[in-house]
């Protein structure tokens, strides 16, 4: 009786596996479309910005990258990449954290308001900024008396790609917090430990990998940033020109293998980031393996212990 049931019960399961299953036909089909979309429009036009770059020859390309003004926009891109990612750990940290691990009036709004600069366009985000700190707009008096410039220079730039890219370190942190809960912190301040102490040695190590996540997307799309920065910077080669200001400006000038040079330092940078993304979702992984692996050898130890204490 035992044997017939069991052998229902595979036979259920079997059926139930195959059920869920597509056929050969159908995967390959779904894997073909996939790989077809990926290769037309991702690894192409990566592949041509790279060949339109050297079309020209190395000396081109070298010209291209070591011309003034276009180093002036490569170390500005790199100084506004600098301002912003820490700038949007510590909001990060602190916006999640207070979402995950409190309830406090308010906290939906809070939540929209991290939101916003998905829904708002980052031209409009720089008219915003125009608004306040231009010549004309709210601030724009005040800071004329104090002899400070905001629009047109480097702080209006950091100011607005902090605004278009401050919701990506936040938004990898809050669910993770929320699912490591608050057993841990509360069980160190049980303890002995201060605030300080638990954060550092209980929070931030659960959360490393959505942090360096954080970390990772925030950096590329503040080096990638256009929209904003073309507002608020004015697109002064030399000064306020970043590397996409860079890029667009020489396509204007009709220079294409300049500008698919400065394009391709940008498409280097975000394999770069791509690469050292996928290094840490792969050493994740690697842990966690591991970490199932001593579980279940503690686990078979245990057992073996225990039986031998019964016998």
């Amino acid at each position: 009786m035992a044997g017939i049931t069991k052998r229902q019960f595979t036979a259920g399961r079997t059926k139930s596996q195959r059920g869920t299953e597509e056929s050969p036909l159908a995967k390959w089909t779904l894997i073909s479309i996939a790989m077809l979309f990926c290769v037309v429009f991702l690894l192409l036009p990566l592949v041509n910005v790279f060949a339109q770059a050297f079309s020209k020859g190395w000396d081109v390309y070298w010209n291209a990258l070591t011309n003034p003004a276009a180093w002036s926009a490569i170390k500005l891109t790199l100084l506004v990449a600098v301002f912003c990612v820490p700038l949007n750990v510590i909001f990060g940290l602190a916006a999640a954290w207070a979402i995950a691990k409190f309830e406090f009036r308010g906290k939906t709004l809070l939540i929209t308001l991290i939101d916003l600069p998905f829904s708002v366009s980052p031209i409009v985000a720089g008219l915003m900024f125009i608004v306040l700190f231009g010549l004309q707009g709210f601030f724009g008096e005040w800071l004329r008396d104090h002899d400070l410039k905001i629009i047109f220079a480097v702080p209006g730039i950091v100011l607005a790609t902090v605004f278009i890219t401050f919701p990506f370190v936040a938004r990898e942190l809050i669910p993770v917090m929320q699912a490591t809960g608050t057993d841990q912190e509360q069980a160190a301040l049980t303890l002995g430990a201060n605030g300080w102490q638990t954060f550092w040695h209980v929070t931030l190590p659960s959360v490393k990998w959505g942090l360096v996540y954080g970390v990772i997307l925030c950096n590329a799309r503040a080096m990638g940033e256009y929209g904003a920065v073309r507002v608020v910077s004015g697109n002064i080669a030399g000064k306020t020109q970043t590397m996409p200001l860079r890029v667009e400006s020489l396509n204007d000038e009709f220079q294409g293998a300049a500008a698919f040079a400065v394009a391709s330092l940008l498409a280097l940078l975000a394999l770069v980031t791509l690469a050292f993304k996928t290094f840490l979702e792969w050493r994740q992984h690697r842990e966690f393996e591991l970490a199932q692996q001593a579980s279940v050898s503690e686990s078979g130890e245990t057992q073996f212990i225990a039986k031998g204490k019964s016998e």
